[in-house]
């Protein structure tokens, strides 16, 4: 077949454009390897004078060298040896060629690499440098932290590129407060000036411990750049107090939160019914640990719904605690009403065999219970006030069951039953009351709210045979100094003793304040034995 005019033309074209193409692809290779690692610079960055060998490794900085990463991380292993002009990475008995990474043999009068602490520093920044382009948050986050052990002046370059590139405000904020440490160690005064203005805008714990740092010790020698310093350490001081007053307040509303939760329970069997229930703790044990057993439950047979557990957790957690009380007041206390010495014995030896049975069934040792992941993490209220959400849905919680243990009492048949026994119980008999139906079902309610109580400790912290006793004395405090049998008081009690414990804690300390609140108790029960709620009407007279 004969070929048309316009093929040959077509075809040559196609030749001289591939022979191009090669031309120039042979033309950039030499462009794409001028920063590839070459022996010399290996040698110069393992062997000779360590002032020199840390100019060498800086001026790789930035290269995007993919070469330098593993021979770095080889060298803080101190897996490099050098022979000559030759430098080898040895991992057991292989050796390889620091650049190729060719299989060698390794020469006999081989040394091996020794790196001074500043030359460590100085790799670690390297290596945090690599980190910080990477496309895992988490690995940023530990590229900068590395660089933040190790910045100075010289990291600035590293530090400011790492900022432009960087899309995430919680690691920029990170970034930029590493930058203000490295001005604050630069050798022109006006460049520290720069970096303690920065942080004292920053207004965060880790801008106060640097600016505290490089005024103690008499670590700046400048007077104009200490000036400078201990105002801006001032004004940081000012912004972090907001903080820490507010996470006083909110860790004592928190504590009280935890309190009225152990005591709403302890309200009605002590409070309308006097029954002194010393195994009211262990009560809350039994709610935490039929959380604990849920969560397992979710996590062999739903791992899928696992952060949906505690939505079943909650009923659960009151209905077992509840059918124990039920149990105990049918078996034990229903023997013992009027008879508070027996009652308080009796209850006594009750919570010593039920933890003794968990101790039996669930081990000795505590258990943990997971939070769910939505319950996870806080929300940064300030630079140094966190919220934990776990701590947020406790409040939240508390105020749920206060509300729906109000209601119940006030509004519901059952309630009204509650308090006429209470009140009055030959009259409520004489009107065909079950009175002791109705000891039953008060008492199961009082035990079903000390089982939630417990599912909520459960968030909080691990979870064992000993932790109702924690929080026994707390809740009989609690339900005193509001004033049995009034649910108002033990609501304004709790948030009080919440407040007062965590506010006297950080003038005295834990120990200490927890003696404090309670001398201020016996004080104020010796000046208003009622407690802040007197009780009104015929239950009062009796």
């Amino acid at each position: 077949m004969n070929r048309s005019d316009t093929d040959i033309p077509s075809r040559g074209t196609g030749w001289r454009s591939w022979v191009a193409t090669l031309g120039l692809c042979l033309a950039l290779l030499p462009l794409h390897q001028a920063h590839a690692l070459t022996m010399a610079e290996a040698l110069a960055i393992s062997a000779g004078d360590n002032d020199a060998r840390i100019v060498a490794l800086q001026a790789k900085l930035g290269k995007n060298d993919p070469g330098m990463i593993p021979f770095l991380q080889a060298m803080a292993a101190d897996s490099v040896k050098v022979s000559g002009q030759l430098v080898f990475i040895v991992d057991g008995d292989v050796a390889k060629d620091a650049v190729t990474g060719q299989t060698v043999a390794l020469p006999a009068d081989a040394e091996d690499v020794v790196n001074n602490n500043r030359m460590s520093s100085e790799i670690e920044a390297f290596l945090a440098a690599g980190k910080l382009s990477s496309p895992d948050l988490d690995a940023r986050k530990e590229g900068i932290d590395a660089l933040s052990a190790v910045a100075d002046e010289s990291k600035l370059p590293i530090i400011d590129q790492a900022l432009s590139t960087e899309k995430d405000a919680k690691l920029k904020a990170l970034l930029e407060v590493v930058r203000a440490k490295a001005l604050l160690a630069a050798a022109e005064p006006a460049r520290r000036i720069e970096g303690a203005r920065f942080l004292s805008e920053a207004g965060s714990p880790e801008a106060r411990a640097l600016l505290m740092e490089r005024l103690q010790d008499d670590a700046e020698t400048d007077p104009s750049v200490r000036q400078v310093l201990s105002i801006a350490l001032d004004k940081v001081n000012s912004s972090l107090a907001w903080g820490e007053r507010a996470g006083v307040v909110f860790t004592g509303i928190s504590l009280g939160s935890i309190l009225l939760l152990a005591a709403l329970g302890l309200a009605i069997t002590y409070g309308l019914m006097g029954v002194i229930n010393m195994a009211h703790g262990e009560l809350m044990m039994i709610g935490a640990y039929a959380t604990f057993f849920i969560q397992n439950l979710f996590r062999q047979y739903l791992p899928d719904a696992f952060d949906w557990y505690i939505l079943l957790a909650v009923p659960m957690s009151f209905l077992a605690s509840a059918l124990v009380g039920a149990v105990l007041e049918r078996t034990v206390f229903r023997f013992l009403y009027g008879r508070p010495l027996e009652t308080l014995l009796a209850s006594w030896g009750v919570s010593l065999v039920l933890m003794q049975g968990v101790r039996t069934i669930f081990g000795a040792q505590n258990v943990q219970v997971e939070n769910p992941s939505w319950l996870s993490g806080g929300f940064d209220l300030f630079s140094n006030l966190t919220l934990p959400y776990n701590r947020l849905a406790i409040i939240a919680f508390a105020v749920l069951v206060l509300v729906g243990m109000t209601l119940l009492i006030t509004k519901t048949r059952m309630g009204l039953f509650v308090r006429s026994v209470t009140q009055n119980r030959p009259m409520a008999s004489c009107l065909g009351v079950n009175t002791a139906r109705v000891d039953t079902m008060a008492f199961s309610l009082g035990a079903g709210i000390a089982g939630l109580a417990g599912c909520a400790l459960s968030q909080i912290g691990n979870v064992g045979p000993d932790l109702g006793q924690s929080y026994i004395v707390d809740s009989f405090m609690v339900v005193v100094l509001g004033g049995v049998g009034q649910i108002a008081g033990t609501v304004y009690a709790a948030l009080g003793l919440g407040l007062v414990n965590k506010f006297l804690e950080g003038w005295t300390g834990a120990v200490l304040a927890k003696i404090f609140v309670l001398v201020i108790v016996v004080i104020f029960i010796q000046k208003r034995p009622q407690g802040l709620f007197a009780m009104k009407g015929r239950s009062a007279e009796a």
